[in-house]
């Protein structure tokens, strides 16, 4: 796949350096052409700015920049057609949520890029580091990665690429459902890994005693 990063922090790092080592073409595009290019160096791939990240993503283009600065640019990028992939999280000072009660920062992101742009959030509920891991598994068990978007052509991408970094994509619904259910559980696990210093995994029991659930509605897998 064609991969355009649009932005060269820790996420842009981590999922670029994954899907270079996976075979995929990836340009790193930011707004500090310096910092775009030590990515290119370090990894491989292409560099350029923000602007020809979006339009060399023709598969998919990851959007790794602070949620309110992508949502300010992505109406001057050449995103219609594309498959976004949403990582950021809204969330502030405190811990809180910055979205409660409104649409979520993908829902915003989806409405800035325009209605042929097809967002899909994913990757934002881990720290960097986490992605860097090759692969990310954890007691014999690959992490699992929800997705929630509107679009199934676009999901099947994402899919993809969330299979190529070693883990297992889960659905989470549609984005105007689960886009802020994954921002709100994202502020949720950094309050407590961050703010307490708790294992979030222990708030989750197993699925067998998590109670009545939907027969094979678990994983993101097309029906036949």
């Amino acid at each position: 796949m064609r991969i355009g990063i649009l932005g060269t922090g820790g996420m842009a790092d981590a999922l670029g350096a994954q899907w270079l080592r996976s075979g995929h073409e990836v340009l790193f595009g930011g707004r500090d052409l310096g910092r775009a290019e030590a990515l290119a160096r370090r990894w491989g791939g292409d560099h350029g700015t923000l602007h020809q990240a979006a339009d060399f993503g023709t598969d998919a283009v990851l959007l790794a920049l602070p949620w309110r600065a992508a949502i300010e640019v992505a109406p001057q990028l050449p995103l219609t057609g594309r498959v976004v992939i949403d990582c950021t999280n809204p969330v502030g000072e405190g811990f809180r949520l910055l979205t409660a009660g409104a649409p979520s920062a993908a829902e915003r992101l989806a409405s800035a890029a325009g209605p042929e742009t097809h967002v899909v959030k994913a990757f934002n509920l881990c720290h960097e580091d986490v992605w860097r891991l090759t692969p990310p598994v954890f007691d014999s068990r690959p992490l699992g990665v929800p997705l929630s978007g509107d679009n199934e052509q676009a999901l099947a991408v994402v899919r993809q690429l969330v299979r190529d970094v070693g883990c297992e994509p889960f659905a989470a619904g549609e984005l105007d459902r689960g886009a802020a259910l994954l921002e709100a559980t994202a502020a949720l696990l950094i309050r407590l890994w961050v703010g307490e210093g708790v294992d979030a995994q222990s708030i989750a029991p197993p699925v067998e005693s998590a109670g009545p659930r939907a027969p094979a509605a678990s994983t993101l897998t097309p029906s036949s």
